[in-house]
């Protein structure tokens, strides 16, 4: 993890007697509109820290409530929570976290300029990566923001899931709240807003059959998610993440919104809009991740929303209630239509060379049934992990180097890994014809 110099945020930290009194400030890692983060040393013994100063304190404080619930379950695979110092009435809470200088990009990166990694390595990442889900699941969570570049690694080769600013508790609601919910009077997006989502889509898709699209004007969530895979990155910004979810608000009382995650890695559901969700769309997010360790590339790189859906529909096949029960109730169902696809390129395309059971560990995850997706506690006796060669030691890792400013080349690659966003020409997506309907308008590429 590279420190940055400059940029945005008060520095106000090193006003805070109560923080510097025990931790020494040795420089920023990240800024954000969520948070700052530092790179620290706890005085007493020298160990190295990570210093998150939040900028709002229900978000810090839920971050908080969420670490000390998974550090209930003695997981070596999650962040540790080391210190929080509340702010009061004028100063920001700051969250002391063990300093973890890489992420499992770097391990894809360094995969795919190799060739690949050892398949022993693999399955000891895998089961890192699944340990650490299934502790987060263990103490009734859902993280909501599951991809490579929240799991933290040490230069020992340690993987900790991290990043619970997005992370919640699941609970029921009483049937009365879901009543008032569902008669809420949605937003309405216009026709500026569906073609302002139009211009975020950097081409065509790229699966046969997945050319046409019919928005119809209404509560199309979905082309109004701002989640943090919307927001530009800074290449060497801490993995600690910095930058909140920016529309959840409506979340104080008690439902959940669809603008979670990170676009490459998002569920369907939430594709969709989705706000009556649990565990399962982190089961999700892990099958992306541990297919992209099998590619050594992301499966499912959409650049816009719309691509997204269109991209998994090209693979898994068409979303209807017989692949997705209850699908026809999600907010967005109605709204946004693509041609029937007669021959889906099926998982095995986007894993080539890849034996049956590696493939049908992802099938697991990667379907469209939230009821069918295999539990992460589960997953850790999938067979896969049995065979040979079996999964190495955590000492027996090839640990990639930590990153650094200078790496120039790192920084062309992955500059847009975290937000599943690419620079494109408008004019690569080719002409479109928008049409008024009954209800509104549609759009056929």
């Amino acid at each position: 993890m590279a420190i940055g110099g400059g940029g945005g945020g008060s520095w106000s930290i090193h006003k805070r007697p109560d923080v510097t009194s025990r931790y020494e400030v040795l420089g920023r890692a990240g800024s954000g509109a969520y948070a700052d983060v530092y790179r620290g040393r706890r005085r007493s013994d020298g160990a190295a820290v990570a210093l998150k100063e939040v900028h709002d304190a229900v978000s810090a404080q839920r971050e908080a409530d969420a670490l000390l619930a998974v550090a209930s379950e003695s997981s070596p695979h999650v962040v540790a929570l080391l210190d929080h110092f509340p702010g009061g009435d004028h100063d920001d809470d700051v969250l002391v976290l063990e300093w973890l200088p890489l992420d499992l990009t770097a391990v894809v990166r360094d995969g795919k300029r190799a060739g690949g990694v050892p398949a022993g390595q693999l399955k000891r990442w895998m089961l890192q990566v699944i340990e650490g889900v299934a502790a987060c699941h263990r103490a009734g969570l859902v993280h909501r923001d599951l991809k490579p570049g929240n799991l933290l690694i040490s230069e020992a080769g340690v993987l900790k899931v991290a990043d619970f600013g997005q992370a919640r508790f699941i609970q029921e609601q009483p049937s009365h709240e879901l009543e008032i919910l569902a008669a809420q009077e949605p937003e309405r997006l216009t026709a500026a807003d569906y073609l302002h989502e139009i211009d975020q889509v950097r081409a065509k898709s790229t699966y046969g059959d997945v050319d046409r699209m019919s928005l119809q004007d209404g509560n199309t969530s979905c082309l109004a998610t701002c989640s943090t895979a919307d927001i530009d990155d800074d290449p060497f910004r801490a993995s600690y993440s910095y930058d909140a979810e920016e529309d959840m608000g409506d979340e104080e009382s008690g439902a959940f919104t669809s603008c979670v995650g990170t676009r490459w890695f998002r569920a369907p559901e939430l594709l969709y809009g989705s706000t009556n969700y649990g565990q399962e769309i982190d089961l999700w997010s892990l099958g992306c991740i541990l297919a992209e360790l099998l590619n050594m590339e992301p499966i499912f790189p959409g650049q816009s929303d719309i691509d997204q859906i269109g991209r998994i529909i090209g693979v898994l096949g068409n979303i209807t209630e017989e692949s997705f029960p209850g699908c026809s109730n999600l907010p967005d169902y109605n709204k946004i239509f693509f041609n029937k696809v007669e021959k889906p390129m099926g998982l095995e395309a986007l894993l080539p060379g890849r034996s049956a059971s590696e493939v049908g560990m992802i099938k697991h995850l990667i379907c469209y049934d939230p009821a069918k997706r295999a539990s992460a506690s589960d997953l850790l006796g999938d067979p896969y992990f049995t065979e040979e060669p079996l999964p190495v030691p955590i000492a027996g890792l090839q640990v990639p180097a930590s990153k650094g400013e200078d790496d120039d080349d790192s920084a062309e690659e992955w500059g847009n890994y975290r937000d599943g966003n690419s620079d494109s020409d408008n004019d690569e997506f080719g002409s479109m014809d928008v049409t008024k309907t009954d209800k509104g308008f549609s759009i056929r590429f």
